[in-house]
């Protein structure tokens, strides 16, 4: 039996859960709901014997961190592909069946990182049906999910009859987001399904899908594969492929392919694209209230109280239909009426150059991360933390001296023409000036707090003279 390839569509911003999922940061790498990350969530439901590697499509900026995060659930076969620039759903997917195309019979499982599935038996009881369909007639199948209540935040599929389980059925439409009225018109109808943005097919089909609705988009992405090229694990498609149009699969193949099927699906799912849909992924108790890390809610109902910092704690008194979230450098508050706003805010936010709509706290790099803890007119206070193996930079700065100190692990420095071992608690101080490294040589991480102080701290005071990661 030919294996199923899961595509994995790990781009977007999520910006509608800022200030949780920022550009620098987005939802599909956060760990909004236990200990894994959306995007590992994802990862971790198609893998078995049934699945071959997955191959993980990403943006460029996200390579490192698509990496990262498949290293800590133990996925070391899975495929990282860095697209050069953001083109949308249709030259993604485009390029993972170019990537397959020796294999035609095989069939591609597309899914976005960052949708939450509740019934895991229902998908794969849901996944045998569409299989077999897109085998017994060349179709293109998308998943949708049968709806509970009249949503306004989703897209619809309709369907000429009435839905049942384990079939697949014939597409005869696709909506956008309607309002109430239209939505529960949708609802009462009982012919609509949820689109999930969840797609299967045969590598020949979809390519012939392609060839027919979408020819300019196949020799820019044929020539975005061939030159192609590894890049210290992951792989990056070539320039061809910003040249490609920006545009969705669903607009540009789904809307417009002739053998189209649905295969409904019954289960707790959400794509998460709001606050409230994290309030209802939750669990909300009998007062509707939910509630995230360090937080005290006193007589509160119908609202979403959450933290992700440990060293602050929410309190909510007297709240009602309120989400409010608590980040280190920036808090929410909003009423649960106004939630699809949101993207609104940031777009506001990036007007008036405040630099928390789309950066995070921590900022992550191909050598690990490191965050600002406090700042000052002359001097900023940072943690760092090193991957095994991990080495930054050789550089140098031209407006600042640095003191490292080192809270956990060994970490070899260099300073000049010296090189030493530094330990746990010890120190060691950089001149301005003075060419230096840091790397972990061990295999488990390396923590230290790094003191910076002179008379410009941004992060382009920055001279590299030697990068293993190809940085200038």
């Amino acid at each position: 039996m030919e294996p199923i390839y899961p595509i994995i569509l790990c781009g977007g911003a999520g910006t509608r859960l800022w200030p949780a999922s920022r550009k620098a940061y987005p939802k599909q790498f956060a760990k909004l709901i236990g200990d894994h990350s959306l995007f590992q969530m994802t990862l971790r439901r198609f893998t078995g014997p049934e699945f071959a590697a997955p191959l993980v499509m990403t943006e460029n900026e996200f390579r490192f961190m698509a990496t990262e995060q498949c290293a800590q659930i133990g996925l070391a076969d899975a495929q990282i592909i860095a697209e050069p620039s953001r083109r949308d759903t249709a030259p993604a997917i485009l390029a993972a069946a170019l990537l397959l195309q020796d294999q035609p019979d095989a069939f591609m499982l597309v899914a976005p990182s960052d949708h939450l599935i509740g019934d895991l038996e229902a998908f794969y009881a849901a996944l045998h049906t569409a299989r077999a369909a897109s085998q017994d007639h060349s179709a293109l199948i998308t998943f949708g999910i049968t709806p509970d209540r009249p949503e306004t935040g989703y897209g619809y599929l309709g369907l000429s009859e009435a839905p049942t389980p384990a079939t697949a059925l014939r597409l005869s439409s696709f909506h956008e987001k309607p309002n109430l009225a239209r939505a529960e018109e949708m609802l009462a109808a009982g012919t609509y399904l949820w689109n999930a943005g969840i797609f299967l097919f045969r590598v020949r089909d979809i390519l012939a899908a392609y060839e027919q609705h979408a020819p300019d988009l196949l020799p820019l992405c044929q020539e975005a594969v061939d030159t192609r090229h590894g890049d210290l694990g992951f792989t990056r498609l070539g320039a061809a492929y910003d040249k490609c149009r920006a545009i969705s699969f669903d607009y540009e193949i789904m809307e417009k392919a002739d053998e189209v099927m649905a295969v409904p699906l019954s289960c707790a799912w959400s794509d998460l694209g709001a606050w409230d849909a994290l309030w209802q992924a939750a669990g909300p108790d009998d007062a509707g209230m939910a509630t995230h890390g360090n937080v005290t809610a006193i007589d509160c109902t119908d609202s979403y109280l959450r933290t992700d910092e440990g060293n602050t704690h929410l309190v909510g008194l007297g709240l009602s239909n309120i989400v409010a979230v608590a980040m280190r450098d920036a808090v929410l508050v909003a009423d649960k009426a106004h939630l699809q706003d949101v993207k609104q805010v940031v777009t506001l936010l990036r007007e008036q150059d405040v630099p928390q709509a789309d950066d995070y706290p921590r900022f992550h790099r191909p050598w690990g991360w490191y965050e600002t803890l406090t700042k000052g007119p002359r001097f900023q206070v940072k943690q760092i933390m090193v991957h095994p193996n991990g080495t930054l930079s050789l550089q140098s700065h031209h407006h600042r001296s640095e003191h490292w100190v080192v809270v956990e692990g060994t970490a070899e420095v260099v300073i000049g023409d010296e090189t030493r071992l530094v330990t746990e608690n010890e120190s060691v101080y950089i001149p301005l000036g003075t060419k230096h490294r840091l790397a972990n040589p061990g295999k488990l991480p390396v923590y230290l707090v790094e003191v910076q102080t002179g008379s410009y701290l941004n992060e382009d005071d920055i001279l590299r003279h030697e990068d293993i990661y190809g940085r200038e």
